[in-house]
């Protein structure tokens, strides 16, 4: 409930900054234009990211014959959530991690790397896989994808203000000073807010997997390995394309530190700790 109610002072906050910023650098009309650019610029994403990203990753779909005990645990998880039962795909990466992608619980689809099938256990494998149903469940895809759209229009709002000074609420020419503020930390809020959505639909999630599939100190295992494991293997195509690295069970580009708040996933500290604690309860 907690991650609920945090997601969703998150995003009034996004629409809120989205709304002052729109006001004061283009008036109703500029905000219209923004918001509709960056509504464009994600339809396409938001639709097509499935094929995409399995497309990007190389991602082969299996089925209960190619891989049968790894679709059967997907099933019966999902029959546990109930959920439609997702596509099933393998990746042929050594780093050990997983995502899930889709529009809608009815078009969704998850993927795991073959690393992960190696490093983890099957009871922490279902642990993972779970989570990645928890995200189907949640519409985590849909979430991110409007944090996405308002973050792009504040973002396009700043560079109008890089050009134009604006006018305030009465129609006088805004200080320029003022809009070159606007520029530069503008687009820095707007990350801000929309990696903090991020982190909170990851607890969310784990909360969520946790729940499914029964176990949460099998996901919490789980994630202690993976990170051990993938500090020491690179994802490849994560690193060629950096823009999925939100997608995976534990991001392989995130850092500690004050680069932290610009991370799409929590540390995994604290992620386990959460675990555990609801495991003791």
């Amino acid at each position: 409930m907690f991650n609920l109610m945090k997601t969703a002072i998150l995003m009034a906050a996004i629409t809120a900054l989205f709304m002052a910023i729109g006001g004061m650098v283009g008036g109703q009309q500029g905000m219209l234009i923004a918001l509709v650019v960056a509504l464009g610029m994600n339809f396409f994403s938001y639709w097509f990211s499935d094929k995409l990203v399995l497309k990007m990753y190389n991602a082969q779909e299996v089925d209960e014959r190619s891989a049968p005990q790894f679709y059967r645990m997907v099933k019966e998880l999902a029959d546990r959530a109930q959920l439609p039962m997702p596509k099933v795909y393998l990746i042929q990466e050594d780093a050990p991690n997983a995502f899930a992608t889709g529009r809608n619980p009815e078009n969704a689809a998850v993927a795991a790397t073959t690393g992960i099938m190696r490093v983890l256990s099957e009871r922490e494998l279902r642990g993972v896989m779970a989570h990645e149903l928890a995200h189907v469940k949640h519409r985590d895809i849909l979430i991110s994808t409007i944090s996405a759209t308002m973050a792009g229009a504040i973002s396009m709002l700043a560079n109008f203000a890089m050009f134009f000074s604006g006018r305030d609420s009465e129609g006088r020419p805004a200080n320029p000073l003022v809009g070159l503020l606007v520029a530069i930390l503008a687009p820095i809020a707007a990350s801000l807010i929309q990696m903090a959505i991020s982190r909170a639909r990851e607890f969310e999630a784990d909360r969520g997997g946790a729940e499914i599939s029964g176990d949460p100190e099998a996901l919490a295992s789980a994630l202690n390995k993976i990170h051990r494991v993938a500090q020491g293997i690179p994802l490849e195509t994560t690193e060629r394309h950096p823009e999925t690295a939100q997608m995976m069970i534990m991001n392989p580009l995130s850092g500690g530190g004050i680069r932290g708040l610009f991370s799409t996933h929590p540390s995994t500290e604290e992620r386990v700790a959460r675990l555990m604690a609801m495991t003791r309860r």
